[in-house]
């Protein structure tokens, strides 16, 4: 039944996505928007064969994704230790506490410029935005787990004379690991979005400046494919966290 049940939401969600394509290719066909500024389904994933074919996207689109990357691996490290650090300690508490309630509410973007003044227009620049902008979920989500942790597992530890590297690896770090997972994947979502506005601030070679220079040039088409591949991108992104976190967290289902 479970089987079924699952199967009959993805072809749901894939019958979904076909309804609104039509929809998509019928505004087109009968320009109820001008093809100018919005080409049809057809003209758009013709575009985006061609820069397959060419191996156009490729290039931008291993950049991307490789800022995306790097960003957020920096961004998920600096957010667990710190995580760790402010649930486990008052006194990291009340010193960071003050200063990251400051900062946070910032947007990512309005430091750009300070970046770009310390690191130039160079991937080092992007990379810091990137991981500034995306340690927020995981910092969050971290504090969260590691605060909720049972505290008679810590009693037993003591009391077993377990060291704090080992009760972190094997009582604090599985316990909090699911909120972390969470975060994570929210984290990801924002890395791909700094990714490409820092691409598109700084003109770094990436989907993001693709996607610029499409719109200065009216490549409608080119614009609309350069997006779509973004979308998979995430999507992707996105699958493959979740296959992890399964794999990760598979003892939550004998709990």
């Amino acid at each position: 039944m479970k089987i079924k049940k699952k199967w009959t939401e993805r072809l749901g969600a894939v019958l979904f996505v076909v309804v609104m394509l039509a929809i998509w290719q019928l505004l087109s066909t009968f320009n109820v928007i001008s093809p100018l500024f919005f080409p049809s389904p057809s003209r758009t994933f013709r575009a985006l064969w061609g820069q397959l074919e060419q191996g156009h996207v490729w290039a931008p689109l291993s950049a991307t994704v490789l800022r995306m990357i790097y960003g957020w691996l920096a961004a998920s490290v600096a957010g667990v230790v710190l995580g760790a650090m402010i649930a486990g300690s008052r006194l990291s508490k009340n010193l960071l506490g003050p200063l990251l309630e400051f900062v946070r509410p910032i947007p990512a973007s309005a430091f750009i410029p300070v970046a770009i003044l310390m690191f130039g227009l160079s991937n080092n620049m992007s990379t810091a935005i990137i991981a500034f902008g995306s340690i927020w979920p995981v910092l969050l989500s971290a504090i969260k787990g590691f605060s909720s942790v049972d505290e008679r597992l810590y009693e037993v530890a003591d009391a077993m004379g377990i060291s704090r590297w080992y009760r972190f690896r094997h009582i604090s770090l599985p316990s909090a690991l699911p909120d972390i997972m969470a975060g994570a994947r929210v984290g990801l979502a924002v890395a791909l979005i700094l990714a490409v506005v820092t691409e598109m601030q700084a003109s770094l070679p990436g989907l993001g400046s693709s996607i610029l220079m499409a719109q200065r040039s009216f490549r409608t088409p080119d614009l609309y494919a350069n997006v779509v591949m973004l979308g998979c991108v995430g999507f992707l992104a996105s699958a493959l966290l979740q296959w992890i976190e399964r794999r990760m967290l598979k003892w939550r289902s004998a709990v």
